[in-house]
């Protein structure tokens, strides 16, 4: 709900609140002009002696007018006919005849009215009122999807429009709640929709002096005013000795007798007009230049976050499957919840709705982190999740659990939890039982027991299918193909091996990028190549005879012109024999699978890496595009230096230039050898200065060696009163374990 009430406006509103954005960032620079050439006024110039001069030098002055910039203006009947002219502040003196700025005022009207009218009044008030729903809804997201409003300034994960998009709505969103806020008020206010803003307006004096007129300069009361409290002064009719000065200062408007110099009568401003000038200097910025400034820096980010909030939301829509048929939440009898990392989850899903719909069901799917608050009709619950990294919930699952606190779930509902994954990996599926438990912990009926599947395995989806028939009473046939992405021919240039002496054969692959296909238009418009990749990204390969991509870290970006991977053989390992056996000259089917998610953060933090065996892999990505030499700390485990010291060139290359500021290595196959976990408790005076000037850890390898690792960290980190839980929580710690 929260994210269709951001994106809906955003789409929508999108083009035109961008615009009135543009417009807004150039009328936050009048301002800040306008506080650079205008003197700045005091308390200690009197209103009085400012008049007196200004009347001196023009006889047929009519009023003069502060405006919230500072400026003052002075308006007269000159030789011409009316006339307008530039005052000192300071001293009276006439600077120049006054023309209001073409520029500014073009775009004042643009912003206000669009050159529209009404109807461009309501567009821009509509807008603004567009703009107050993104910046609360994009809040509440933003504090969602950084885990809480305490994590507010946690660092942003994701794609590059994902990160961007978080960032600018960080920096920008308090501005732009302000400018929204007050630009609806001021809509509502241009069209008499809210209570009395207006300056306060007394009763016109019924008795004057009617004296011959005095100086303006002796007048007490004007003498009494300081020119900064100044809003408008209106000279009595030339001629007319019952006529007044009328006053209009920032506490309210009042009438001077032109004789005497009384101030007859003075009414301070209600409190709508004190509110209502309030509003008009936050919006503005006259009169406050500063946060003029501050809105418009904040008003220059929303045609990014137009563009990558749209971006994102493609992105979205065109990664999941559609559902034909998908009835709504509230009418549905059975509900299928899916959590999935990568949206493979989502196939199992698609096939699962359509075999219910044909049994007569009535079936509505969803993500798990859409989970409502309840379901009147439904009598069923099916969740398919996947298991994302150290036993994690993926992605489209990550507040499931939160949500499943307020769930208010029917006596009668049953549920079955089916969790996918690898079971070569070492928390096979535990996000999955830990639904599974959360959803017995609701007092709800067990449908199925808990079911695993391993591999995409469409045999084990088959037969769990069958055994959900049984029980809801009629045959289920689920026959689930898995769709493959569109995968791009390359071919081995070049393998180096190692391992074979310690049994552990391990190979680094080198495969050549195909041609660059794009048009020079889509290379102008930036649109990437299909195989553009960073080191950390995954490479998706699939094996021939086999529907089920493996996946493999880079070492090399595609800035490097070939793909680099490094493979050990493993028994019985159906892709990485097949790899095992290749040759110069043989191609295979790849794609390329982001994982923005393992990344060294931005700045000059130093990084400590820890790897061991083909781990090694992203870590030695990253020090070869090191060239800012940013100080890289490696940990490197094998087993025989003599064997398998992975990457060494490019390791002694990257110390001698700097790439890699310290390089510390453990064999377990050597006298006196060990493991890299072992290494890193060895040296945890380093780790602890390191960690202490704002170092991240980034580790990559075994489930078993990352145990070990987490466990050296807590030793190294204790006197710290860190731990790696804290250091994840500040996103200092980053893990790609398999």
């Amino acid at each position: 709900m929260l994210r269709r009430l951001h994106s809906l406006p955003g789409l929508f509103a999108g083009s035109i609140v961008a615009f009135m954005a543009i417009t807004g960032v150039v009328l936050s620079l009048q301002p800040l002009l306008d506080h650079a050439v205008v003197p700045a006024v005091t308390n200690s110039i009197s209103l009085a002696s400012v008049a007196q001069t200004v009347s001196d030098n023009l006889p047929g002055v009519q009023r003069i007018v502060h405006s919230a910039s500072g400026a003052v203006t002075a308006y007269y009947d000159g030789p011409q006919g009316a006339a307008a002219a530039v005052i000192d502040p300071k001293t009276g003196a006439v600077l120049g005849d006054y023309a209001a700025s073409p520029f500014f005022a073009f775009f004042t009207e643009l912003h206000r009215s669009l050159f529209l009218g009404s109807n461009g009044r309501i567009a821009a008030g509509l807008a603004a009122f567009a703009m107050v729903v993104l910046s609360i809804s994009g809040a509440f997201m933003l504090a969602t999807r950084l885990g809480g409003w305490r994590k507010l300034l946690a660092t942003a994960r994701g794609t590059l429009s994902q990160r961007l998009h978080v960032e600018l709505s960080r920096m920008a969103v308090l501005g732009l709640l302000i400018s929204a806020l007050t630009g609806v008020v001021m809509s509502l206010n241009a069209f008499g929709l809210i209570g009395d803003t207006g300056q306060a307006m007394g009763a016109f004096p019924s008795a004057v002096d009617g004296g011959a007129p005095a100086a303006v300069g002796s007048l007490a009361g004007l003498q009494a005013v300081p020119l900064a409290n100044l809003r408008e002064l209106t000279f009595p009719y030339a001629g007319d000795p019952t006529d007044v000065f009328t006053l209009t200062t920032s506490a309210g408007q009042g009438y001077v007798d032109q004789a005497s110099g009384a101030l007859l009568s003075f009414t301070p401003n209600g409190l709508g007009q004190t509110i209502y000038e309030t509003i008009y200097m936050l919006h503005t910025g006259q009169g406050l230049w500063w946060f003029g400034v501050l809105l418009g820096l904040a008003s220059l980010c929303v045609p990014v976050l137009a563009i990558t909030g749209t971006l994102i939301w493609w992105m979205r829509r065109r990664s999941q499957p559609r559902i034909v048929g998908n009835v709504p939440a509230r009418q549905a009898d059975t509900i299928i919840l899916v959590g999935s990392e990568g949206n493979s989850t989502w196939g199992f899903a698609a096939n699962l709705h359509g075999a219910l719909t044909a049994a007569g069901h009535k079936v509505h799917a969803t993500t798990m982190n859409a989970l409502a608050s309840d379901y009147p009709a439904a009598s069923s619950m099916l969740v398919l999740t996947a298991t994302y990294g150290d036993g994690a919930a993926p992605s489209s699952a990550r507040n499931f659990l939160a949500r499943l606190s307020h769930f208010k779930a029917h006596a009668t509902m049953r549920f079955a939890v089916l969790g996918f994954g690898d079971r070569s990996f070492a928390n096979f599926c535990q996000f999955a039982e830990q639904v599974d438990s959360a959803l017995a912990g609701k007092a709800m009926r067990s449908l199925l027991p808990f079911a695993t599947i391993d591999r995409q395995s469409a045999q084990s989806f088959a037969h769990w299918g069958d055994s959900l028939g049984q029980v809801l009473g009629h045959d289920l046939t689920l026959e689930h193909t898995p769709t493959v992405p569109d995968t791009t021919a390359l071919m081995l240039v070049e393998r180096v091996d190692f391992g074979v002496e310690v049994q552990a054969p391990t190979s680094t692959l080198r495969f050549a990028l195909p041609a660059d296909s794009r048009t020079w238009w889509q290379r102008l418009l930036r649109r990437p190549a299909s195989l553009d990749f960073q080191p950390g990204d995954l490479v998706g390969i699939v094996p021939p005879g086999s529907l089920v991509p493996r996946y493999y870290s880079l070492a090399s970006s595609a800035s490097d012109g070939a793909l680099e991977i490094c493979v050990r053989k493993q028994s019985g390992g159906v892709c990485s024999e097949f790899l095992h056996e290749l040759t110069p000259g043989d191609n295979i089917n790849a794609f390329i699978k982001r994982n923005p998610d393992f990344r060294p953060q931005t700045g000059k933090a130093p990084v400590i890496l820890i790897g061991s065996g083909t781990g090694i892999a992203p870590l030695a990505g990253f020090v070869r595009h090191n060239t800012r030499h940013r100080p890289y700390y490696l940990y490197f485990g094998g087993r025989d230096p003599a064997s398998d010291f992975l990457y060494a060139p490019l390791l002694r290359a990257a110390l001698a230039d700097r790439r890699l500021a310290g390089l510390a290595t453990a064999f377990s196959r050597v006298v006196g050898g060990g493991y890299v976990q072992d290494r890193v408790r060895d040296d945890a005076l380093t780790i602890r200065k390191l960690v202490a000037s704002g170092a991240q850890v980034m580790v990559c390898g075994g489930r078993q060696m990352a145990d070990g690792v987490r466990d050296s960290l807590d030793f190294c980190l204790a006197p710290l009163g860190e731990t790696v839980i804290s250091l994840k929580a500040k996103g200092r710690y980053l893990e790609d374990v398999y």
